[in-house]
C-alpha cells in the first residue's frame, strides 16, 4: 500500500511561528506555499534501519529518487497594511543666535552699510539742493532776460512818449489824437512802464538828473523845481532818468 504522507512545507522552514513572513520577504507579498507528495515502498521501515547502519548499498525496494508532485499551490495573500499612524507632527527647530566669531563680523557689516547709507543720503540732499539752486538761477535769468528785451522795445519808443508830452502842455492831444495817445500810455503800463519826475518832487540823485542848480527860500532841501523830461522805470529797474532844475536852500 503505497502512502503519501504530506511533506513539510519548503515555504515554511525558514519563517517564524505563528505564520511571520521570513527574513528578506516583504510583509505585504503573497506567500506561496507548495505541497508535494513523494512515493514511499512497503519496506519503509528496513530502509530506515539500513541508513541507520551506514550501509552503502541501498536496501532491497528503498526508493532512490522521490517523485514530488505539485498538487496545490496555494497563494496566501496577507492583508494590505494599513496606513501608517501618523507620527508626530515636525517642528523646525528656532534658528540658533548667531554667536562667537560670526557676531563680530556681521556687526562689521552692518556699521559699513550704515555708513554708505548716510554718504548716499548726503549726497541726495547735495544733489536736491544744487538742482534747486539750479532752477532758481535759470527763473531768475528768464525773468531778466524778458525785462531787458521789454525795456530795450520800450526805450526805442521814450522819445514819442516824449513828443506827446510836448504836445499835451501845448494843448494838442485833443479830439482822436489824444484817445490815441492815451491808448498807448495805457497798453506801454502793461509792460509795467512807468513815468516818474514831477515839479516839486525831492531831489533824488539815484533817479534824477540835474541840469540847472539854484537857490530859494521856498525850499528846505533840494527839490525840483522844473522837469524838462520825465523819467521812466520798470517795476524797480530804471530804463531813464528824469532831467531836472533843482533849488536849493539858502
Amino acid at each position: 500500500m503505497t502512502e503519501k504522507p504530506r511533506a513539510a512545507d519548503p515555504g515554511s522552514a525558514g519563517s517564524a511561528p505563528g505564520g511571520s513572513a521570513p527574513a528578506g520577504q516583504s510583509s505585504d507579498e503573497p506567500r506561496v506555499v507548495i505541497r508535494n507528495n513523494r512515493k514511499i515502498s512497503e519496506a519503509e521501515g528496513s530502509d530506515t534501519a539500513a541508513a541507520d547502519a551506514g550501509s552503502d548499498v541501498p536496501a532491497e525496494g528503498l526508493v532512490q529518487d522521490a517523485e514530488v508532485v505539485v498538487d496545490e499551490i496555494e497563494v496566501e495573500a496577507t492583508p494590505a497594511a494599513g496606513p501608517e499612524p501618523a507620527g508626530p507632527p515636525v517642528v523646525d527647530a528656532p534658528a540658533e543666535p548667531v554667536s562667537g566669531a560670526g557676531a563680530p563680523a556681521l556687526g562689521a557689516e552692518l556699521e559699513a552699510l550704515r555708513a554708505e547709507l548716510d554718504e548716499r543720503t548726503r549726497d541726495l540732499q547735495r544733489v536736491s539742493a544744487e538742482y534747486a539752486n539750479y532752477r532758481k538761477r535759470v527763473d531768475r535769468d528768464r525773468g531778466l532776460v524778458t525785462e531787458q528785451a521789454t525795456g530795450a522795445v520800450l526805450a526805442a519808443l521814450l522819445p514819442i512818449l516824449d513828443d506827446l508830452d510836448r504836445a499835451r502842455e501845448h494843448g494838442d492831444l485833443v479830439g482822436p489824437f489824444g484817445t490815441v495817445a492815451e491808448q498807448l500810455t495805457t497798453a506801454l503800463g502793461k509792460f509795467g512802464l512807468s513815468p516818474f519826475g514831477e515839479q516839486g518832487d525831492p531831489f533824488d540823485p539815484t533817479r534824477h538828473e540835474a541840469v540847472a542848480h539854484q537857490t530859494s527860500a521856498e525850499v528846505t532841501e533840494p527839490t525840483c523845481v522844473q522837469v524838462m523830461r520825465r523819467g521812466y522805470q520798470i517795476g524797480e529797474r530804471l530804463l531813464r532818468p528824469a532831467l531836472v532844475a533843482v533849488a536849493d536852500p539858502e
